[in-house]
């Protein structure tokens, strides 16, 4: 077993609910994300939302970013527990929205120019520079988004997140539509790229549930409950007591694959 430690708390929803008129979307939804602690590495979170498809993820990955509000209930985020405001967290749609009339850099320049303190244009060719190298785009900075491949893109609109200072992240389906070699190198980025900073946490909304749990430290579980309407939070999983959290081979495990199994049925 790796050691651990949770320490502050990084986000929590408390008594979510979302109704669009009569119809209940959301029922009493409540989860806390921790700042997670491992001696002599920075490590930052990666927590999964799974459920099946049309049961309100989006709508409570809107409510998370602060783009929605939720018909009761709140959403704090940060060690202080604020509430959250749009443009807080970092958001990264399945179609990984970028300005096409600009070339990359001036992308994640924009990133930039949106984190809240003025960075000069030395300085901000210095950090671009930097996360281009790290990320493999290096010779792709002059480019626009229609030369990039889809991979390409996606790295380009997480950096760009990353760039305005957000230490929340949510990504929608980031797995969708991606052969297996693309979901090996996009399960590398997202680790990358957690692990940027100790309070880093990436928020995976997903029906993935391989290639999801395989990232996170903890999942939640949205789903219905017999005789109520509305998704709500059935289960956490914790991946870290489990023993699967932060293992590159995880996939391979039989008892991991029965972890999944056991998932699928409960969704």
């Amino acid at each position: 077993m790796i050691e651990y430690k949770k320490e502050g708390l990084l986000l929590k929803a408390t008594d979510i609910n979302l109704k669009y008129d009569t119809r209940q979307i959301l029922r009493d939804v409540n989860f806390e994300i921790f700042d997670i602690h491992r001696p002599g590495v920075i490590q930052g979170q990666v927590v999964s939302l799974i459920g099946r498809s049309g049961i309100g993820k989006t709508q409570l990955f809107r409510i998370l970013a602060g783009l929605i509000k939720p018909t009761s209930g709140t959403v704090t985020i940060g060690l202080e527990q604020k509430p959250v405001q749009a443009g807080e967290v970092g958001v990264v749609p399945q179609n990984y929205i970028l300005f096409n009339h600009r070339t990359i850099y001036s992308n994640l320049r924009i990133g930039l120019n949106n984190c809240g303190k003025p960075v000069s244009d030395k300085q901000a060719k210095d950090i671009i520079d930097d996360y281009a190298k790290k990320f493999d785009l290096t010779d792709h900075l002059k480019k626009f988004p229609a030369q990039l491949s889809g991979g390409q893109r996606q790295r380009v609109s997480i950096i760009q997140q990353v760039l305005t200072g957000n230490k929340f992240i949510l990504l929608d389906e980031p797995f969708s539509g991606l052969d297996p070699l693309m979901k090996d190198k996009v399960d590398e980025l997202l680790i990358q790229i957690a692990n940027l900073d100790e309070q880093s946490t990436l928020i995976i909304v997903s029906h993935d549930i391989i290639n999801t749990l395989a990232l996170s430290d903890t999942a939640f579980i949205l789903a219905p409950q017999r005789g109520k309407e509305g998704a709500t939070i059935t289960e956490v999983i914790d991946l870290m007591e489990l023993g699967f959290a932060w293992n590159p081979n995880i996939k391979a495990d039989h008892a991991f694959h029965d972890l999944v199994h056991d998932i699928k049925g409960k969704l």
